[in-house]
């Protein structure tokens, strides 16, 4: 009879330990998932408010803009590009740091009017950003770079490293470098991250070469991923091809008002040769041209102007 009690009395603690461990394993799981929920939110809400935060740096002016934003917590932001529709979409994904673990998000905020340039992913909690137009040969856009490391330029044109100072952001550094920083050198240095053959257009890094034209494209090589470049310049193309066709819109209406900037052909050619770029590669001498052509054309058209 002992025994029988005994036995019945541990299989009943046995009963309610199991039953308490499996409620207690629902809460711990039903709280990890409202954790894992609650910080995918914020994922996308710090997304989006980074979106907005780069709307003061579109803008039109012809110089360079710099800004910096600093978040509460280290934080990876996530920044890639699509070719949907008639632009494309700008991709902002951001991971923060929980408990000493990075949360793991596929959530994603979609721009349609936003170029930004960056490596795979940009790392910190202080991140800098600086804007600069991209005119080809009319105004396409601000183009944005996002960066959080050191950089460093070494041997850079006068306009270029003029400029650079100018913009006054700490983590850009002119000839003097400082460890640890990327260095960016524009002759032959052994010790260089990347090399920009500035009359060659091209720039070469770990990801491979990238081509650019205008000092714009130039920067953007300079801190994006080949992938994120590439796909940004698609971008910038189909948007060239949409403004040639409003600007060749216009004309017509202007030449009916006896305002002719004898244009149609040019922007013509444009749009097909726009069309034809496949990659950075492509911007070659022909399109170089063709926009050279284009831009003297309308300034010297007077009070005919298109843009």
């Amino acid at each position: 009879m002992n025994k029988t009690g005994a036995f019945e009395i541990s299989f009943a603690w046995l009963f309610a330990i199991l039953v308490g461990g499996f409620i207690l394993f629902l809460a711990i799981f039903a709280s990890v998932k409202l954790i894992g929920v609650g910080e995918q939110e914020v994922s996308a809400k710090t997304s989006k408010e980074i979106g907005i935060l780069l709307n003061p740096l579109e803008t039109g002016f012809e110089s360079a803009r710099s800004a910096s934003f600093t978040l509460p917590s280290e934080t990876r932001i996530f920044g890639s590009c699509d070719l949907e529709g008639s632009f494309g979409r700008q991709l902002i994904g951001v991971s923060q740091k929980s408990f000493n673990q990075w949360v793991e998000t596929d959530l994603e905020v979609q721009f349609l009017n936003k170029f930004i340039f960056n490596e795979e992913f940009v790392e910190g909690k202080k991140f800098y950003i600086f804007s600069k137009p991209f005119n080809f040969p009319f105004k396409v856009g601000d183009l944005i770079y996002l960066s959080s490391q050191n950089y460093c330029f070494l041997d850079a044109p006068d306009h270029i490293a003029r400029e650079v100072e100018n913009l006054n952001q700490k983590n850009l550094l002119v000839g003097n470098c400082t460890d640890p920083s990327i260095k960016v050198c524009f002759s032959s240095e052994s010790e260089c991250n990347m090399e920009v053959d500035y009359s060659g257009k091209s720039v070469k890094k770990s990801s491979g070469t990238m081509y650019f034209e205008e000092d714009s494209l130039m920067y953007a090589a300079i801190f994006s991923e080949r992938g994120v470049y590439e796909c940004q310049v698609q971008r910038l193309m189909k948007k060239i091809d949409q403004l040639s066709q409003v600007y060749q819109n216009k004309m017509i209406i202007t030449s009916r008002e006896g305002c002719d900037s004898n244009l149609e052909s040019d922007l013509g050619a444009l749009r097909s040769l726009v069309n034809q770029v496949g990659s950075s590669a492509n911007l070659g001498i022909n399109l170089r041209t063709t926009v050279d052509g284009i831009e003297d054309k309308n300034k010297f058209s007077s009070e005919c102007k298109l843009w």
